[in-house]
């Protein structure tokens, strides 16, 4: 018997390995729309969110990107109103991040055949958009991936997470404008068309020269994208909502029933034994250290129960894009701090330090808009009780509209005047 003849395997770079009759510029096209309105979107409340850290105070103290340079040029002084507004723009940032994950996964799978488009580049046009749809697929990856673990593990990153995303983000986004731009006139064209043209009048490269027996139609494949979408956003967006929608948040770090009951029975992210906090620090020698303008003070917490209490109803809001409903607290407002030390007429930016030995923001700044805000506290009492420890006892920074890593707990020291 001869020897039988094998036929070569066709390689990916051949347009008959690609089968798949759902490929084609029309829905490539309407999943780009959507990536386009959703990644604005995102990338839009990701600037929010660090405008939110108040980067540029206390020589960078909050920030954790240095050199951002001409990066950093719209930041502005984060207001402390509405309250809510941290809780809705981070909400709606992880939220809708995790929703568009079937979308973005669908969309490179649409556009796979032109990864492995040999020649790399016929021209300088097409080299441009080759490298834009390069750092276009690898941002997406990066941005996405890095977002989801760092909500879903809390900072497993060997550097900090913050500089890693923020300029992902640039350079994603720098890909995304010039993608757009490359890509606009033919996305209009595709949507505009009812059906694709065939394979041998395709000058996007995706119908397929020899498509396989369909399986699904193209309907039921968007259908099914976006079931997808809307079954991830059914079990995320409960940890923002709040109240009872938590319980549907069956993905969300934060998404499981309250820890304990009572006034401190809600969300925490990191416990006082995680960071190093004893109870001889929270007991009766425990001391708060108020300075400014030549002056300082100390206070215990007796003390500080004497002083003029004040109420504010206000949430937590994380980074992770969960947060609490609105909680009661109490206690002494920042403004009164600052004028025991002779700084009450307009109170400047603050330092807050921590008790915690380790972990990140254990000093953090705090702008002037945010002092003079009335609601913006050194909480004493939650929901009439005292807090517990893992909420802060004995002392904790609350402010109207702040990422939760500025509310900082277990105080130990303000500095007024000194954080900018």
């Amino acid at each position: 018997m001869g020897a039988s003849r094998l036929t070569p395997p066709t390689p990916p770079t051949s347009p008959s390995f690609w089968r798949s009759p759902l490929r084609g510029p029309r829905l490539t096209a309407l999943l780009g729309v959507v990536l386009l309105a959703g990644i604005t979107l995102l990338f839009v409340t990701g600037l929010l969110s660090y405008a939110a850290y108040n980067p540029d105070l206390a020589g960078g103290v909050n920030d954790q990107t240095p050199d951002k340079g001409l990066l950093g040029f719209y930041l502005f002084p984060w207001p402390t109103g509405p309250y809510w507004l941290y809780r809705v723009t981070q909400g709606v940032h992880v939220t809708l991040g995790i929703t568009l994950v079937p979308v973005l996964l669908a969309k490179l799978w649409s556009v796979i055949p032109k990864l492995f488009t040999l020649p790399p580049a016929r021209s300088p046009g097409h080299a441009l958009e080759r490298l834009s749809l390069l750092l276009l697929v690898g941002g997406a990856l990066f941005e996405f991936v890095t977002g989801i673990l760092n909500i879903q593990l809390d900072y497993v990153f060997p550097g900090s997470f913050y500089r890693l995303h923020f300029y992902g983000a640039w350079v994603f986004i720098g890909a995304f404008v010039a993608h757009v731009v490359l890509r606009m006139p033919r996305t209009v064209r595709a949507l505009r068309e009812r059906t694709d043209p065939p394979s041998d009048a395709d000058e996007t490269g995706l119908v397929a020269p020899r498509p396989a027996p369909p399986t699904v139609s193209r309907r039921g494949a968007l259908w099914l994208v976006g079931g997808g979408s809307l079954l991830l956003f059914a079990t995320t967006a409960g940890q923002s909502i709040g109240g009872r929608w938590r319980r549907t948040a069956l993905l969300a770090p934060h998404g499981g029933a309250d820890p304990g009951s009572g006034p401190n029975g809600f969300q925490i992210n990191k416990t006082a034994a995680h960071v190093g906090i004893r109870p001889q620090d929270t007991g009766d020698d425990w001391r708060l250290t108020v300075e400014g303008g030549g002056r300082r003070v100390r206070l215990s917490r007796a003390e500080l129960l004497r002083m003029p209490q004040h109420r504010a109803a206000l949430p937590i809001a994380c980074v992770e894009g969960w947060s609490t409903d609105d909680q009661l607290w109490s206690g002494v407002r920042l403004r009164d701090l600052a004028a025991l030390v002779g700084l009450g007429e307009r109170p400047p930016d603050v330092l807050v330090e921590s008790l915690q030995l380790h972990g990140a923001f254990r000093r953090a700044a705090l702008r002037a808009n945010q002092v003079r805000d009335g609601r913006a506290l050194l909480a004493l009492r939650v929901g009439g009780a005292e807090l517990s420890a893992d909420h802060g006892y004995p002392a904790r920074i609350i402010v109207p509209g702040a990422p939760g890593v500025l509310n900082t707990k277990w105080v130990s020291r303000l500095t007024f005047g000194e954080s900018s």
